[in-house]
């Protein structure tokens, strides 16, 4: 029986990358070398947007080449059986009791940002530009009811080094629940001067029940479980196949999938041919300035410093009765930096793979004005990860520095100590 945890063997990338490398240096002048190599390292450092135009290009010059084929059924599930072999259950479990990070995941993903993202498409309908089509502002008011997605958010979270298990928590809690509150939130908004957009239909809520919740649990539920199961009984040889075989990486290629699949349903519908230049040109910016502006606003959500000020110190014998019972209620809303960044990721994020869904089966596959409406979901998709992948490097160095110092407060960020010794029982 090998040891797992020190076998080293290359990857068959690694692999291919030293034939390469060999090959070159024995053919070309050290400074030609040196200067490809530079820019071959830069190239792969951005293999992700470099990849994310490639399939863009590719689903415009071929929109139908997915249909029939449920490609982003089977990415999010390697997504989420890749996060089932890395993560152990302890931790798993312990994320679900995380009561707050939920209510703060949760009440920024659906009411904050769609009030936000209401009252700014109220203002521009008002100023009566003509260029802006009304449906593309019902479209940003939809999709900002969506759940936050279901892949990009654990791709990207694993990358800036935050807490996966608490992504794995917010994306499977924000999507089930949003096959419920998205039909709501949307019929509550469309309404007086929206009216000509509600979706309220009785025959369609029950599809988009029976669909979105088949759609979790055969591309969420079943793969984490299957996951899960494979990591408990082979603990140490998934620890190994996860480092030595890069399956982050191979999670980061299916996200790719998901977009290109998002995009080819985009095109096929002639989504982008059926409004004017202006109003994507407007939606480009507004989906951009939007996410970054709640990125910010999450990361003083989930880091108030008005909290920590009014309990500057840990519980202990001399803390009165009043002040163990506000810490323990409110101390907990002051996150640790790996949660923190969970947040920034979960809450400004809009999933497509179930968006498209969402929509469709609220206003019907052959609505005129389809196209109209998933434009603003399928491009602040790309956006947000175009822009949350350039953010995962800030973020990360965020995480990492002053290590030291910050230990103290990671472990003072515990939910409940009694929480975490039944858990580790289990």
């Amino acid at each position: 029986m090998p040891d797992w945890a020190n076998v080293t063997v290359a990857t068959p990338v690694e692999w291919a990358f030293r034939q390469v490398d060999s090959l070159f240096v024995k053919i070309l002048p050290s400074k030609i070398h040196h200067q490809l190599k530079k820019i071959f390292d830069f190239l792969v450092s951005k293999w992700f947007f470099i990849g994310l135009a490639c399939f863009i290009a590719l689903a415009h010059s071929y929109p139908s080449a997915t249909n029939g084929v449920h490609i982003d059924y089977w990415a999010v599930a390697l997504i989420f059986f890749i996060s089932g072999l890395s993560i152990h259950r302890n931790e798993l479990l312990l994320n679900f009791s995380n009561i707050h990070a939920h209510i703060s995941v949760l009440v920024m993903s659906f009411l904050i940002t769609s009030s936000i993202v209401y009252g700014i498409c109220c203002g521009i309908k008002a100023a009566g530009n003509e260029k802006i089509a009304n449906w593309m502002l019902v479209g940003l008011i939809v999709t900002h009811t969506c759940p936050t997605t279901v892949s990009s958010n654990v791709v990207m979270t694993r990358l800036a080094d935050g807490n996966v298990a608490l992504c794995l928590c917010e994306v499977i809690i924000g999507n089930m629940l949003g096959a419920f509150i998205t039909p709501a939130l949307s019929q509550m908004y469309l309404t007086g001067t929206w009216s000509f957009a509600n979706p309220a239909n009785g025959s369609s809520v029950q599809s988009v029940y029976r669909h979105v919740m088949k759609q979790i649990g055969l591309s969420v539920f079943v793969p984490m479980f299957v996951g899960q199961v494979v990591r408990y009984f082979f603990e140490k040889q998934c620890d190994w196949c996860m480092k030595k075989f890069i399956l982050n990486k191979v999670g980061t290629f299916c996200l790719l999938l998901i977009m290109w699949s998002s995009f080819c349903t985009a095109f096929y519908q002639n989504s982008f041919t059926s409004v004017s230049h202006a109003s994507i040109i407007m939606i480009c910016f507004f989906n951009f300035g939007i996410y970054l502006f709640f990125t910010v606003v999450c990361f003083f959500y989930a880091r108030p410093l008005f909290i920590k000020r009014l309990f500057p110190r840990d519980i202990d014998n001399d803390s009165s009765l009043a002040y163990k019972i506000l810490y323990r209620l409110f101390r907990p809303f002051y996150y640790s930096k790996r949660d923190t960044v969970t947040i920034l990721l979960c809450g400004p994020a809009k999933t497509a793979a179930l968006g498209v869904s969402l929509v469709t089966s609220q206003y019907g596959n052959n609505n005129p004005h389809l196209g109209q409406l998933l434009v603003p979901l399928v491009l602040y998709q790309a956006e947000q990860v175009f822009t949350a992948g350039m953010l995962t490097s800030l973020m990360k160095r965020w995480v990492h520095y002053n290590e030291a110092t910050d230990s103290e407060e990671e472990s003072n960020d515990k939910f409940d100590q009694t929480s975490i010794q039944s858990f580790s029982s289990v």
